[in-house]
């Protein structure tokens, strides 16, 4: 059986391990990264994330800013991205979707929405 991997993008370092650890007890392997740009640098150096869990308000390069690299760049234009945000807006969430995020979840937030949103995105 083949480990699925993530890469959670958050600059809060507590959040970073709260999803790490829900995400292992999925049997999923995580990389981490504290803003966008180290998490696009962690992308062109791994063969392998399978979702990238993403923050919107962060230093450097914002979760929104982010989105819009990933989709931009034909080498991650498919790669399923879910916001993971204390933005509870609706425009901030349509605005995200727009962007090109595939899900959408709300802080605070339990293993099983992760794992219901991760569902919904296939795995």
């Amino acid at each position: 059986m083949t480990t699925n991997h993530a890469l959670v993008v958050d600059d809060s370092r507590a959040i970073r391990r709260i999803l790490a650890r829900m995400l292992e007890e999925l049997g999923w392997e995580v990389h981490e990264a504290e803003h966008g740009r180290q998490a696009l640098e962690i992308l062109a150096a791994s063969d392998r994330i399978d979702v990238a869990l993403v923050d919107w308000n962060m230093p450097e390069m914002s979760g929104i800013e982010f989105v819009r690299s990933v989709r931009a760049d034909r080498r991650w234009g498919s790669l399923p991205l879910m916001m993971v945000t204390s933005e509870t807006e609706f425009s901030n969430m349509a605005e995200a979707i727009a962007a090109g995020a595939n899900e959408y979840a709300m802080k605070p937030f339990d293993q099983a929405v992760i794992r219901d949103k991760l569902a919904i995105l296939g795995f």
